[in-house]
Formats: C-alpha cells, structure tokens, sequence
C-alpha cells in the first residue's frame, strides 16, 4: 500500500514528538512517549525500505522559497540510502532503551534523542542541497546537548571539540555547495549530477571535490580529522555514543557515496590512490592505537576510526574504475558497523551502570555474573572483528575482494587490520569479562528485560544479515548501479 508523504512523516513524527515532550510531557510519562514514537518510526522507515523500490515516494514542493532562490522541498529515496533509514529506525529505538534508566533532566533527553533522528533521516532524504545541508547542521545541536549535559568526564570540552571540528568541516562543503549552485543554477541534487560536466565553475574542479570530500571526511571521520571522535565517544552518554556511532559517522560515508561519487566521478577516479592510502592509514592506525587503549569506550572509539578505513578503500576501487563491488561493500559496511558499534557501546554502557568503571584492569570476572551481557559483548566482539557468519565478515569480504584488483597493496596491508581488529577485540572481552572474579563484584547483576529487548533486537540483525547478507547488500547494489549509470561510470 502505498502511503502518501511517508518521507515527511518519517522526518517529521520524531521531531514533532519530541516537541510534544518538551511542552507537554515529563518523567515517565515523557519516557513511554518517546518509545511509542520510536517504535512508530521504526515501523515507516522498515517499510520505507521494504517498499521504495514498488513506490514513487519523492515529494517536492517548489514553492517553498521565493522564486528567485530556487530552493525546494526535495525528498527522495534510492537503495542508497533505504538501509541507511532503516539504520536510523533500529538505532533510534535502541538509544531510547538505552536511556531508560535517565533521571536527571529526563524529558529534554528524550526530547533531543527524538529531534536527532528525525534530523538525520532529513539528511539521508534530502535531495536539494540546501535542504541537505539545513538537516545536516540540525543534527548538531542535539548530540551536542547530549554529551554536554548527561555525559562523564570532560562532558563540555568533549561537546564542544565535536562542534567546532564538525562546523570547520561544514565550512568546507558550504563553500561547495554554493560553487556548485553558481555553477549550475540549481541545489537539486539530481539535476546537480547531469550539469556537472558542462557547469561554469568558478573553482577548479579538483579543489571543489576536494572541499566536499574534507566536509565528509570529517564526519566520518579520516585521519587526520579523527581526534573529536574518541574525546566525543568517551565522555558521551550511553545512547549518544550508540547514535553517533551508529548512524551520525555513516552520514560522512554516505556524502562521498553520495555526493563526492555521485557527483564527481572523474574526481573520484583522479584521487583514487588518495582515498586508498587514507584508508590504509585509518585501518592501521586506529586498529593500532586501539590495542592501547585501557577505557572501554575509547578503545570501541578508536575502533571505529580503523572500520571506517575500510569504506574508504571501498570508494578507492571504484574510483579506479573496477566494478561497483567494493563500493557495494563499503555500503554494507557502514550499515553492518552501526549495528555492531552500536550494540557494543549499548552493552558497556550497561557494564557500567553496574561496575562504574570503564577501566579494563579494574575489571575481569564478570561473565559468571552477566552471563546475558557477556554473550552480547562476545557476539558484538566477534562481528567486529570478522567471524564467518556476521554481517561484520560480509562488509569486509566484499570490500577486499573489490578492492584488490585495483590496489593490490594497499587492499593486503588492509587485511592485517582484521589481524589487529581480533587481537583488541580478544584481548578487551578476556580481560573484562573472564578471569578470576572480583570481591567488588559479587553482587552485581545482570541485564533487565528492558535492556534484553535492545540487546536481542541488534544481535538479531547482525546475524541475520551475516547469514542472509542479500536482504541489505542488494538494495545497497541496486542504488549503486543506478548511480554510476547515471554519472557515466564504470
């Protein structure tokens, strides 16, 4: 069945909930809410996904600005960015689970965790630029409300660190997006993608897609534009962590596929071998400075940034002109690391409600005492670093072997990643949750039924798609072969 205006609903409900929880709601009352909003949600966007492909769910309104500044409401849906919402639907409902047991200021957090996803899904609809880039800042205000005011530790500094490097980074693609409008004479991202080859820039080419890419990499983030990244996670509160985590990193993924791919596939080609070093950079080095770490947290941070490597070296062979398959697989892997980061940040965060600490030396001895926490830290640990039978080992098999015609050595030396993935990854699960038990720890307890419900959700989904990887990665491959035939791509 076909529902009328279901991309304005699906921006639309979480943001106007979460005003009807700031005006009218609060404690409890606010908590329910929130999660009847989610679950609706999760709901449109499962069926956004399911159905984009039988119905036309663009909506445009033209008349949204003055004639003479042709800016429109422009929102459409492709087999880009379908799993991306469903993401932001599985997360969004996870992170209200997560927050169950807030007290402090507890409408306004819910209030902000609803207003983030409905910003993020502007984003991943959005087809006029300048709509685009409104959703885009929009997110902005709640994760920063978020960390500064319910996170740990350097709550402030860590808020303001992710302002100011992600606003540098907008700076960036504000400056493109306006070059590309001088250029073209229109913020319609479609249109956009024909008129670039002919378009009067007043910039070279070159330096725009440049431009455009540092505001995505940022966001993603690539080194060296990493550093707010395990600041923001490590002081964040537990559903923050799982939402910038889980789908607020995926948004610089989704630009360069997007938009520096989309838009600028001569570009992409040109600075391939760019993308592919970056790449190995981010994989080797933040696997490597992982290893190091000692917080929970920080090490699942820093883990990230080697993952996102990997969507990277992705866009590289494409770039280099192979077939769609490694891009595919980056893809795959910006969904796969949003359910797996997410259910690892989700599950120390409940570690830490009990233990109060996130150091790993003061922990160990827990897995007779959270045998339900133990086995979803194991089954996250595992599909992070690969295991046969996870979504983890899907994404990066694809990747590789798209890859490793167009950069032999740079795809090999990516592979040890997965090598030094196992090796923190191993090492963080045996010290934390094995070993001799701990007299601070007798009493502790384990998982509730409300925390099961967002522990089995996540566990379920990267199973699933590590057995039946088809039901994402098809959708993934559809989008990405209709935009490369539409840019002339190989």
């Amino acid at each position: 069945m076909e529902i009328p205006g279901i991309l304005s609903i699906a921006i639309f409900l979480p943001l106007i909930s979460a005003v009807i929880v700031a005006v009218f709601l609060n404690g409890k009352t606010a908590r329910g809410f929130a999660l009847g909003a989610s679950t609706v949600e999760l709901m449109i966007t499962g069926y956004i996904f399911i159905a984009h492909k039988q119905y036309d769910m663009s909506e445009k309104l033209t008349t949204w600005f003055p004639e003479s500044f042709p800016v429109q409401y422009f929102l459409a849906i492709d087999g880009i960015s379908a799993p991306l919402i469903l993401l932001t639907g599985l997360l969004g409902i996870v992170s209200i689970f997560a927050s169950w047991n807030v007290s402090e200021r507890t409408k306004e957090h819910f209030m902000w965790l609803l207003a983030l996803q409905g910003a993020v899904v502007g984003v991943f609809t959005s087809m006029d630029f300048l709509l685009f880039f409104l959703f885009w800042e929009l997110e902005l205000i709640p994760m920063f409300f978020l960390i500064s005011i319910w996170g740990t530790g350097r709550k402030e500094y860590s808020a303001m660190k992710f302002l100011i490097f992600t606003i540098l980074g907008s700076a960036f693609m504000l400056i493109g997006i306006l070059v590309i409008f001088a250029g073209t004479g229109t913020f319609d991202m479609m249109k956009i993608s024909e008129l670039m080859p002919t378009a009067n820039l007043i910039m070279p080419i070159g330096i725009l897609f440049l431009f455009m890419s540092i505001g995505f990499a940022v966001k993603l983030p690539v080194f060296p534009f990493h550093t707010w990244l395990p600041d923001a996670h490590t002081d964040a509160p537990t559903a923050a962590s799982v939402m910038l985590a889980g789908v607020l990193l995926k948004m610089g993924g989704y630009g360069l596929l997007r938009v520096s791919a989309g838009m600028f596939p001569d570009q992409l080609e040109k600075y391939a071998w760019l993308l592919a070093l970056f790449g190995v950079i981010n994989i080797i080095y933040g696997a490597a400075i992982t290893i190091r770490q000692t917080d929970l947290k920080r090490l699942i941070a820093y883990s990230s940034v080697s993952h996102m490597g990997f969507v990277l070296l992705g866009l590289s062979a494409v770039g280099g002109g192979i077939t769609s398959l490694a891009m595919t697989g980056a893809a795959l892997q910006m969904f796969t690391h949003g359910t797996i980061t997410g259910l690892l940040f989700l599950t120390i965060g409940f570690i830490y409600e009990r233990t109060h600490t996130r150091h790993i030396p003061d922990l160990g001895g827990l897995a007779r005492r959270m045998p339900i926490f133990t086995v979803s830290l194991v089954v996250a640990g595992l599909a992070s670093l690969g295991l046969p039978g996870t979504s983890g080992f899907v994404a990066e098999v694809t990747i590789f072997v798209g890859a490793f015609p167009a950069f032999k050595i740079a795809t090999i030396i990516a592979a040890f990643g997965v090598v030094l993935t196992a090796g923190y990854i191993l090492w963080m699960i045996q010290r934390s949750m094995f070993g001799p038990e701990k007299p601070q720890f007798e009493q502790i307890g384990d998982a509730t039924a409300v925390q099961v419900i967002p522990i089995g959700i996540l566990i379920i989904s990267i199973i699933a798609v590590g057995i039946y990887p088809a039901f994402v990665s098809d959708v993934f491959a559809d989008g990405i072969a209709q935009m490369l035939i539409m840019t002339g791509a190989n």
